[in-house]
């Protein structure tokens, strides 16, 4: 059975800079996005609000969702990634309390789009589909939980 990594990301804008988390990988400083892996039991919301708290300490939920990317890295992973956005008014500062994270950094969208320290190019992407300008309501991303209880099941006979 095909298991892809299934992963969120938010694109933070305000005053017209970007923000984006300076991680290692395999020893190399990389930017992404605020992002990271879906988990059991939570939604793509929650995940998404979840990573930027840990990863920035930006306790906020975003606006829209922009796009899903199905993706195959160069080691052959596969991912689908969704991606969010958030529209601050404001830059802000940032606090991450993820310890794979060393900073973060507000760039203007030039800086990330030719840096040549990209986790993967979904991080360049991302920005472009955000300077689109196209935006999809949350509600696209439902999400259905049975529940788990015997009384709930009864009062939804």
């Amino acid at each position: 059975m095909f298991k892809p990594h299934v992963t969120v990301a938010t694109v933070v804008q305000a005053e017209g800079q970007f923000l984006v988390v300076e991680e290692r990988v395999r020893g190399r400083a990389t930017l992404n996005q605020p992002a990271g892996h879906l988990e059991a039991n939570e939604t793509l919301l929650q995940a998404a609000v979840r990573e930027l708290s840990e990863e920035t300490g930006i306790d906020a939920v975003p606006q829209a969702f922009l796009a899903m990317h199905q993706w195959i890295a160069p080691d052959n992973t596969p991912f689908l990634r969704f991606l969010f956005s958030l529209d601050l008014p404001a830059m802000v500062e940032t606090y991450p309390q993820d310890k794979d994270i060393d900073r973060c950094w507000w760039l203007p969208p030039e800086e990330i789009l030719t840096s040549k320290k990209l986790r993967s190019p979904l991080v360049a992407e991302s920005l472009r589909i955000y300077q689109q300008g196209t935006r999809h309501p949350l509600a696209l991303l439902s999400a259905f939980q049975w529940p788990f209880s015997e009384d709930a099941r009864a009062s939804n006979a």
